[in-house]
């Protein structure tokens, strides 16, 4: 049957998307614009969010539709164990994007517009830090997604 197979492409390219998204800007954006001043930096992170906050939220229903949607057709009780892991660490995730996107991403793009340098590097370091964390809970997802078919 192609249907979960179509699920599961679905699922693998939303957490592509987020994922790959979160360690391209960690580990090589992050490091080159460091080398801007603070008005250039901010502005830059700015652009970059922009672009990517709307992929991370169609990337969030793409993961958590096609999850939930396999999940059911084998029942919450028949799921594997990793797969419970993946829906609790992808869920906390999710939680943890959505207070970056209403908190210090809003607070950022005020403190861009309004050119307040000090108060939108304290929001960039509140996005990096959500952003580690976030990083460091998709990446143990894609070890639980792998070992878990060992399993």
């Amino acid at each position: 049957m192609l249907w979960p197979h179509l699920l599961l492409a679905l699922h693998l390219f939303g957490v592509i998307v987020w994922v790959g998204g979160m360690a391209f800007a960690y580990t090589c954006l992050r490091p080159a614009a460091m080398a801007l001043e603070p008005p250039q930096r901010l502005a830059l992170w700015v652009g970059v969010f922009e672009r990517f906050f709307p992929q991370v939220w169609i990337a969030l229903a793409l993961i958590l539709g096609s999850g939930l949607s396999l999940l059911l057709r084998v029942g919450f009780a028949g799921a594997p164990l990793a797969w419970h892991l993946m829906f609790t660490i992808g869920l906390l995730m999710m939680a943890i994007f959505a207070y970056v996107w209403f908190v210090p991403w809003q607070r950022l793009r005020r403190a861009v517009a309004q050119a307040t340098w000090p108060a939108g590097g304290a929001a960039l370091a509140q996005i990096r830090k959500a952003v580690a964390v976030n990083l460091g809970l998709g990446l143990t997802n894609v070890a639980v997604a792998t070992l878990g078919l060992l399993m």
